[in-house]
């Protein structure tokens, strides 16, 4: 059982690479520019929305194949929504490493923040 799973899961490699170098990207550029606490929140918010789209999406593309009687279709979808489920497992760990390591830190709703970058100043 464990190896035709492992067999599934390996078609999802190019999605978890790109899942990877997205990561990498993100939290570089935020402790960059700000601190590595709130690269970590950001990344943890981030992969949160991605791998619920993920997973939603796969569930319903593998929905509509089982109702189609398309096999391979449902195959190739099952497994990606089930990497979706494994991915969103390991994000939900993370958050609650996070946490744990930081209890002060509490997850904020993240909200846009406009400056005035007017050069005559504010009016």
């Amino acid at each position: 059982m464990i190896p035709f799973m492992v067999a599934r899961l390996s078609r999802m490699v190019p999605l978890l690479l790109f899942l990877g170098v997205v990561a990498i990207v993100i939290y570089f550029v935020v402790s960059a520019r700000r601190s590595p606490e709130r690269a970590k929140e950001i990344l943890i918010k981030v992969f949160t929305v991605i791998n619920l789209s993920i997973t939603i999406f796969f569930a319903l593309v593998s929905l509509y194949a089982w109702f189609e009687g398309n096999e391979s279709v449902f195959d190739l979808a099952f497994w990606f929504g089930v990497a979706g489920l494994l991915c969103l497992g390991i994000t939900y760990i993370a958050r609650w490493r996070f946490l744990k390591n930081h209890p002060h830190y509490r997850m904020k709703p993240m909200r846009a923040t406009i400056k005035d970058h007017f050069p005559w100043g504010k009016k």
